[in-house]
Parts: structure tokens; sequence; C-alpha cells
């Protein structure tokens, strides 16, 4: 059994410092009320994998400790903002095993907090004085909304593999690939170092969202911190849905779904219908080929404890759903 701490130990001190970095941001504000809300998002149980992320890929040159801290602090800053509104659209109750903060303070002030943190975020990265650090988080941020916007989309359109992993990589892939390769950048890495961090990244960012969706419909609420089948009842379409639609039968029922989405039995019986058919394991067998992938990318790179971690997080990553 793969243990996170046990793989993320090389980085452990830094992303200590970087929770303390959290902390005080969380703590500084001007206003009393703005603390209290920062402190009850940064207090939820987070893994840091995306700082996590960053750290690690620092590790193939020398660097300043400081100004890759601040960076993987940005990055789980605007990871934590996009949860807020991606909450906030969704209309969760709960994240992390924690009331969201819409649900527990409006959506008025989960809207404003979220905003709040991402501004702050960027102001973060601007402190690394990279501009093309600082051009890719932007970039980030484009791409976080417009993969939201994307959910959007007829559902002629959302059934389609290609929108979809155009999609997940928007949502998720993209902030990955921020994270492995702003912390390469800025440590000063080789061309080739940055490329293979880069290509890691994505790959694991697209296998992690990949093994998302299959945990919404494998996994336990209380591991989840939220329903079972929650992605379908806020009509977001995923990969083993979308397999699971190519057989005709499933393919009305879904439809049939989203016109009603309120009707809870026609939700529990997709829902056994997709966990009856091979969707399932054909979607963890298209994560596995990206985790191999992933792996791959390491090839060159120095053998460091750094790599091996980074061997080991794309297995754990994959691992989440055995």
């Amino acid at each position: 059994m793969l243990d996170l701490k046990l793989i993320l130990e090389p980085v452990a001190k830094r992303l200590d410092l970087t929770a303390q970095k959290l902390d005080e941001f969380a703590s500084t504000a001007d206003l009393p009320d703005l603390n209290d809300l920062l402190s009850y998002v940064f207090s939820s149980e987070g893994k840091l994998t995306r700082p996590a992320l960053t750290l690690l890929a620092s590790d193939f040159n020398q660097c300043d400790e400081e100004t890759i801290i601040t960076m993987a602090s940005a990055v789980e800053m605007l990871h934590v903002a996009s949860l807020i509104h991606d909450d906030t659209v969704d209309e969760a109750e709960k994240r992390r095993g924690k009331t969201t903060v819409n649900n527990q303070f409006g959506d008025y002030t989960a809207v404003l907090l979220g905003d709040y943190i991402f501004a702050a975020s960027a102001t973060y990265v601007c402190e690394t004085k990279n501009i093309y650090v600082i051009k890719r988080f932007s970039q980030t941020i484009m791409d976080l909304s417009y993969g939201q916007l994307m959910e959007t989309s007829k559902i002629e359109d959302l059934i389609k593999i290609e929108n979809y992993m155009k999609r997940i990589y928007l949502k998720t892939a993209s902030l990955f690939t921020t994270s492995g390769e702003s912390g390469a950048i800025l440590s000063g890495a080789s061309d080739s170092t940055v490329k293979a961090i880069k290509n890691y990244s994505q790959n694991i960012g697209l296998a992690f969202q990949i093994i998302d969706d299959l945990l919404d419909l494998e996994g336990e609420e209380k591991k989840l911190g939220k329903p079972v089948g929650n992605d379908l009842l806020n009509g977001i379409i995923t990969l083993p849905i979308i397999y699971a639609s190519e057989d005709p039968k499933y393919k009305e029922d879904l439809l049939q779904f989203i016109k009603t989405p309120s009707d809870k039995i026609l939700h529990e019986n997709l829902i056994k219908n997709i966990n009856k058919s091979n969707a399932i394991e054909r979607t963890h067998q298209y994560a596995t080929q990206l985790i191999n992938a992933a792996k791959d990318c390491l090839t060159g790179l120095e053998n460091n404890r750094s790599k091996e971690s980074l061997d080991y997080l794309a297995q754990f990553i994959i691992k989440r759903i055995s």
C-alpha cells in the first residue's frame, strides 16, 4: 500500500513551510471576518498534492527555497479558490468532509472569497519575477474558467470523448501542468528537464481527474466527502458515463435523466448500470495508460529521491481506485 506521506518525504519540510505560509495568509487579512473565512477554508485537510509537485519538480537543480515555497503556496491557493467557485456553481454541500463555503456562508460570500483568493494567488506568483511563470499561471486561471463553462454545453457535445478530455485538461490537468512546470523552471532546470516534468505533470493531471470520476461512481460517501454519483446529479458527464452511453439503452436513460435530474430512482439505476457495464474497466485502463506515459517521462531525469517520489506519486494516483 502506497503511503502519500512517505512518497512526499523528500519535500516534507518544505511542504510544512508551505502550509505555514498558507496559515499566515489565512490569518493576516485586515478584516477579522475575512480571516475567519480564510481560516475555515484553509483548515480543511487537503493533501497538498499540487504544491508537493511544485517542490518535487524543483529538485533537479539548485534553487532559491523561498521562491519555490511561494510558488507552491500560490498553486494551492489557486486550487482552493477554484474549488470554492466549483462548489458554488454545483450547489455542492460538502467538500473534504466539511460543509462547503457556499452552503455554510451563502453563494454571495463564496464567490467573493474565491475571487479574493484567486487575486492573492496571483500576487504570490508575481513575487517569483519570472514572466513566463506569471503568464502560465494566468493562463491556468483562464483554463479553469473555460473548463467550467464547457460543462454548460449541449449533451450532444458533452458525450464526445475529445470534448471530455479537453474539459478535464482545462479544469484539472492545466493546474497540475503549471504546478510541475513552474517548479522546474524556477529551479533553473534544463529545457529537457522542464519539458519532461511538464509532460509528466499533464499526464498525471488527466489521470487524476479520470480516477476522481471513477471514485464518484465507485467510492464511498464518507471517504469522498460528497455523495456517490454527485457528478451525474450536477449534470457533469464523465468518461465512464460516456463509455456507458455507447450502449443505446444506457444513452436513452442518460438523456432522460438530464431532462429530469430530480428522478432519484433513475439516477440510482444509471449508477448501477454504469457499474455493470465495461465502462468502469475501460476508464481505468485509459487512466493507467496515462500514468504509464507519465512514468516514461521521468526516464531521462537525474536519479534522486524526488524522481523516485514522482514515480511513486504516479502510482499512488492510479491506486486510489484499487
